[in-house]
């Protein structure tokens, strides 16, 4: 790479490390006043911990040589060998991508899981999970071919500019098999468990929506015209995708509302990931479009089959995911069916992508899941969870409000606090 270009990749790493943020707060002001320190630590401590391991192995272990095409090897442990430019840039960039994964995860376990469990998951999944996968799906080049090291679903064909199979069904799947071991919620169904500040939503979705464009514009890995075609696609897919959820709500609940346009933006910055250098602006405005409204509705799935996805991270981060890789079967301008006749090929590679993903991370989740609840316990205790995870996990409070209201922060070990007044009740699905 030209010193341009490593520039661009490394401007690009910053803006998608600037997405975790902007996730905890699209969580943090998703759940009840006693969780919002819970939440955003939950993301804050995923990026201390995924930057070690990376470091350590993860770099190597994704995209260190490797014949297996399942995996790489180990020669670039501890970074050795990584040098130059181009080549930390690289790793740099990817490291982002590795830590925002996990966090995804988070929003499906609000309110109930031991912090110390979170960690232990987020260090297992990210090793035995995240890093084999992203060695399928990510090139390790930057001429557009894969790699000699590259993984078995890049050397097939399978298309994924930026990670729609790897970051989002991934940590879709993966999120839908712990909420199954935790379980529901304490009040769930019958609490409203609504949002307790809608403001940090909408500004975490605005974060993330910027940054965005670090993680799918960057992952051409140069300043290019590939690079502009995924700005620009990015834009177009989550504007369509603000509209396809607005309409959706406005049809089925008689208004659209603020959660509705931030979820609904998620949901086409997720849709178009994998999708954004290979389609033209106005599929991608196709693909926003029906992603926005296919999430509204898939968000309501929880209620169907009775599992607490506490913020809707199956209904949009797996569906999403899923529907934008699948829907390059169609729209890709290089192999869609809309583009080369009856060819289906590649909209059955794209398929074969989705559930090789989802299969491998939901059955690895779930067995890591179960083997913390097992030795450690994953759930938090009743009481504490009833009383908030934040005074139970951290010792302290999100907002020092005065002592009617219940603010108060542990000062030492059995240190009595204020008890907390009562908050409105919960999260809401995003």
């Amino acid at each position: 790479m030209v010193h341009a270009d490593t520039a661009w990749v490394m401007i690009s790493a910053a803006l998608v490390l600037l997405m975790t943020p902007g996730l905890a707060f699209f969580y943090g002001g998703m759940v009840r006043v006693k969780s919002v320190l819970n939440m955003l630590m939950m993301s804050f401590v995923t990026i201390a911990v995924v930057t070690v391991l990376w470091v350590l192995y993860g770099y190597s272990f994704a995209f260190g040589g490797s014949d297996s095409r399942l995996f790489g090897g180990l020669d670039n442990f501890g970074l050795h060998g990584v040098s130059g430019g181009a080549d930390l840039s690289f790793a740099a960039f990817q490291l982002m991508f590795a830590i925002i994964t996990p966090a995804l995860i988070s929003g499906a376990l609000a309110d109930r899981a031991r912090f110390g469990a979170w960690v232990a998951f987020v260090v297992i999944w990210t090793t035995v999970v995240y890093f084999p996968v992203a060695n399928w799906v990510f090139d390790f080049g930057y001429d557009g071919d894969a790699g000699d090291g590259a993984g078995f679903l890049v050397h097939w064909g399978v298309q994924d500019f930026a990670g729609g199979t790897a970051v989002h069904v991934n940590a879709g799947a993966a999120a839908l098999a712990v909420c199954l071991v935790l379980g529901r919620r304490v009040g769930w169904r019958q609490d409203p468990m609504r949002p307790h500040n809608v403001p940090f939503v909408l500004l975490g979705a605005a974060l993330l929506w910027f940054g965005w464009f670090g993680f799918n514009a960057g992952s051409a890995l140069a300043a290019n015209g590939t690079a502009a075609t995924a700005f620009v696609n990015t834009q177009a897919a989550t504007a369509a995708a603000v509209c396809g959820w607005l309409v959706v709500e406005r049809v089925r609940d008689g208004k659209p509302t603020t959660l509705g346009a931030a979820s609904g933006a998620v949901a086409g910055l997720v849709a178009i990931t994998p999708a954004c250098a290979f389609v033209s602006p106005v599929g991608s405005l196709v693909i926003g479009a029906l992603a926005g409204a296919l999430c509204a509705l898939a968000v309501g799935m929880k209620w169907r089959f009775g599992f607490d996805d506490s913020l809707d991270v199956v209904g949009i981060h797996l569906v999403g995911g899923a529907f934008g890789s699948i829907a390059l079967g169609f729209l890709s301008l290089t192999g869609g069916l809309f583009y080369d006749g009856r060819d289906a090929e590649l909209l059955g590679k794209q398929t074969v992508a989705v559930l090789a993903v989802a299969a491998y991370s939901f059955g690895l989740a779930l067995i890591i899941a179960l083997v913390i609840d097992r030795l450690v316990g994953f759930r938090l205790d009743e009481e504490d969870e009833v009383a908030g995870i934040d005074l139970a996990e951290h010792a302290e409070t999100g907002y020092e409000l005065h002592t009617a209201a219940g603010g108060g922060v542990r000062t030492g070990a059995g240190a009595a606090v204020a008890a907390p007044a009562k908050t409105p009740e919960g999260s809401v699905s995003a």
